[in-house]
């Protein structure tokens, strides 16, 4: 069954670092299922993001991305760390989505800036966003410092184990995948189990 994946590119050049993030986490995703990837890139949405934030009303090609959002099955949100935070762009643009559309909806959350020290930002600024919005987040974020596009057998490679790593579970939440079998626990009456261990049983 295919699904459709969305990326969110809160990058401001282009190209960028973030949506090269973005592409590559959706590219790995995509390996473990089937999926159709779109992209919403919010650099080309920032006059219209603003009109709605100050009328109410989306232009109708704001309105268009935030049917794709709301309709995919699941979500890459990528945003660049400014001031230890998501971008302001980032944040408008889920502002203006309705209330409740999020809900339930499997998320990837990914980060990019020029220095390591910005990594916390994942868990204290982007995580709490998306848990308010409902959604389904996955446990494993992705932050990529300026320092991490290497190569493969310097820090490169420890992003590319977290690119797959978060991308495994969005596929899994997604259903692209089974989860690993749960291992059936051999039961062993409790009289065996004090036998194995010299130990008579009295009633």
């Amino acid at each position: 069954m295919s699904r459709t994946l969305v990326v969110v590119s809160a990058g401001l050049s282009s190209p960028s670092s973030t949506r090269l993030l973005g592409d590559r986490l959706a590219q790995a995703t995509t390996r473990e299922i089937d999926a159709a990837i779109e992209v919403v890139e919010l650099r080309d949405l920032a006059t219209d993001i603003a009109h709605n934030l100050v009328t109410g009303f989306p232009s109708p090609k704001l309105g268009d991305a935030i049917e794709t959002v709301t309709r995919a099955d699941g979500l890459i949100v990528v945003t660049p760390i400014f001031n230890a935070s998501y971008s302001g762009l980032f944040k408008s643009f889920f502002d203006v989505i309705e209330t409740g559309a999020l809900e339930g909806k499997p998320v990837l959350l990914a980060a990019t800036a020029g220095t390591a020290r910005h990594s916390l930002a994942l868990e204290f600024a982007l995580r709490p966003l998306f848990a308010y919005l409902r959604a389904d987040v996955v446990p494993t974020a992705v932050f990529a410092a300026s320092e991490d596009w290497g190569a493969a057998d310097g820090p490169e490679g420890d992003l590319t184990a977290r690119i797959d790593r978060a991308a495994g579970e969005l596929a899994s939440v997604l259903g692209g995948r089974p989860g690993e079998p749960v291992a059936e626990e051999e039961f062993v009456p409790f009289e065996q189990q004090l036998a194995r261990l010299g130990i008579t049983s009295s009633r």
